[in-house]
């Protein structure tokens, strides 16, 4: 008798387990799948009698789109109108205006006179030249003013002059001390060559032939960015940087092109100074 029981007991589970495995077969069978390339969307209805959804019902949401085509980028004029950005022109001519000799009757001294730029060459350093805002009473379209940014290591100030880009004059000049803007990729990549030269780029030049198997013999070997480092954001700062913000200082990151990270964070270059200290 036990053994009877046992057996239809068995035929029982099986037969229920049975009726599960039937169900769940029926519900994966009902579930929507993901949409594919072939699926026709919801409510839409095939042309071909074959109904939405149907694996190998033809789509109905317009033709398919043809190959991409580059369109060339209209000329650029060698001047720009009304508030149009700065032609490449207009660039060059508001940099060589903000340089030349008329600038010194604005009250500011002459570029011959300027100490030095980013790398210890001659001249000051160009910082960015932009599209000067319309004055109140200026006419519909003009005129079209640039302003220039310079900074002057060998004084250590940033010099900002405004020109009329079509009579040639400058119309303002000033100067400031202690205000950093960001830096240009031309003085990040001097701070870059400053490290190499330190004895402090010894690690980086270490990393940099760890990771590849070659010697580090200039920046174009590495990927760098940055920005002006600001000794208010620091709990400690060293001695030999605590001029930055009246000095112009900067710190970077590196990468290897193509490849790892080399940390040059806790190097710090007071391009005024032409020095690198470790922070940190």
């Amino acid at each position: 008798m036990y053994e009877i029981v046992r057996r239809h007991l068995g035929k029982v589970v099986a037969g229920t387990a049975m009726a599960i495995t039937g169900t769940a077969v029926a519900v994966a069978v009902t579930l929507p799948g993901s949409a594919g390339a072939d699926e026709v969307p919801r409510g839409a209805a095939a042309t071909d009698g074959t109904a939405p959804g149907t694996p190998g019902a033809p789509r109905t949401d317009g033709p398919e789109p043809g190959p991409a085509t580059l369109a060339s980028a209209p000329p650029e004029g060698a001047r720009g109108v009304g508030t149009d950005p700065l032609t490449d022109d207009e660039l060059k001519r508001a940099e060589a205006l903000a340089l030349t000799p008329p600038a010194a009757a604005a009250g500011a001294p002459p570029a011959a006179s300027w100490g030095r730029n980013a790398e210890g060459g001659r001249g000051p350093q160009h910082l960015g030249t932009e599209l000067a805002d319309p004055r109140p009473g200026d006419p519909a379209g003009g005129p079209r003013r640039a302003v220039v940014r310079f900074y002057d290591y060998g004084r250590d100030e940033l010099v900002t002059r405004t020109v009329d880009l079509a009579t040639g004059k400058v119309e303002q000049s000033g100067s400031q001390r202690g205000v950093q803007p960001s830096a240009h990729p031309e003085e990040l990549r001097a701070a870059l060559e400053l490290i190499l030269a330190s004895p402090l780029g010894q690690g980086v030049k270490e990393d940099y032939k760890d990771a590849t198997g070659k010697e580090l013999t200039s920046t174009g070997q590495l990927w760098f960015n940055g920005d002006v480092y600001r000794t208010y954001r620091e709990a400690k700062v060293p001695a030999e940087l605590r001029k930055c913000g009246e000095h112009r200082c900067v710190r970077l990151v590196t990468k290897i092109l193509n490849g790892s990270w080399i940390d040059t964070r806790d190097l710090v270059v007071d391009l005024s100074a032409r020095s690198v200290t470790r922070v940190g």
